[in-house]
């Protein structure tokens, strides 16, 4: 007669028996059941408690039945509207849980224990530990990494907010063609005013790649303010370098020395002087400083 495994109760014939109806046995008691524990996926809908169960093949039958417990994946579908639950064999048994379903969670346990929960969405691996079921790791539909798969369990929220566990480097794409590139370290966003380019020498024109950082004039040369180009919040450091003043030209539409209200055409900026260009809007400045 033939016997079975402990874990799966695969049929394990034994020889001399079985005569003329070996192949039966083996494809019903052998092979769809490997298939099974590979592959298969079993799916339950709605609510009401499950209690997975062994079944045996034999030479008439596979006996694969509805609640088989020797099935690889787990499927919950259609709503639950109570927390359904799966009790499962107590033996090393490894299940991959997949909730589809809606508005309930599903408890996965074994018989007079507690288990775990597998939220709507959420997708986990699950084994027996000799005692229980516990999670192998787990993916919510959210994205949410959970504590025992290396990451918060904090979900993002409504207003974009992303928690990150784990030294890992990172890249974030925003819509089609925006990206951002965090450091390995330190504080996003500056902590000091850095230089626009080299020194200039000679006559310059403000640049919108010079917002937020400061252009030294080095030697001899001047500084061109244009209109229509910068947006309200621009901002611009202007230090002179030079043993002499200089000359801002107020190209833009209209121009203030801040605490003033007459439209400038030039300004002065004195020798070592500092002054800070902040644009109202396109074509609107206030410059402050060791202007005059």
């Amino acid at each position: 007669m033939a016997a079975e495994t402990t874990q799966l109760q695969l049929v394990t014939p034994t020889q001399g028996t079985l005569s003329g109806t070996w192949g039966d046995t083996v494809n019903n008691g052998i092979t769809e059941y490997v298939n099974i524990a590979i592959a298969g996926t079993l799916s339950f809908a709605g609510d009401g408690a499950i209690t997975l169960a062994n079944t045996v093949g034999s030479a008439s039958a596979t006996n694969i039945g509805s609640t088989t417990a020797q099935y690889m994946v787990i499927r919950i579908t259609g709503t639950q509207t109570v927390t359904k639950v799966i009790t499962g064999p107590s033996y090393s048994k490894l299940y991959m849980v997949d909730h589809a379903g809606a508005t309930s969670a599903v408890t996965f346990k074994a018989a007079g224990q507690t288990g775990v929960t597998i939220a709507v969405g959420e997708k986990a691996f699950v084994y027996y530990n000799g005692t229980d079921y516990v999670k192998v790791s787990s993916i919510g539909s959210t994205g949410i990494l959970s504590p025992a798969g290396g990451g918060t369990g904090v979900a993002n929220n409504a207003a974009s907010t992303l928690t990150i566990s784990g030294n890992f480097p990172t890249t974030f794409t925003v819509g089609a063609s925006t990206s951002l590139t965090l450091p390995s370290s330190g504080s996003l966003g500056y902590l000091n005013i850095p230089q626009s380019g080299a020194a200039k020498t000679t006559s310059y024109t403000l640049a919108v790649g010079d917002v937020g950082e400061f252009i030294e004039v080095g030697a001899s040369g001047s500084i061109v303010v244009p209109d229509a180009t910068f947006s309200a919040g621009d901002a611009v450091v202007i230090f002179n370098n030079t043993s002499g003043a200089i000359t801002l030209t107020m190209s833009i539409t209209t121009a203030y020395i801040g605490g003033t209200d007459a439209d400038k055409a030039t300004i002065s900026l004195a020798t070592r002087g500092i002054c800070n260009v902040l644009f109202i809007s396109g074509t609107v400045c206030v410059v402050t400083g060791n202007v005059t």
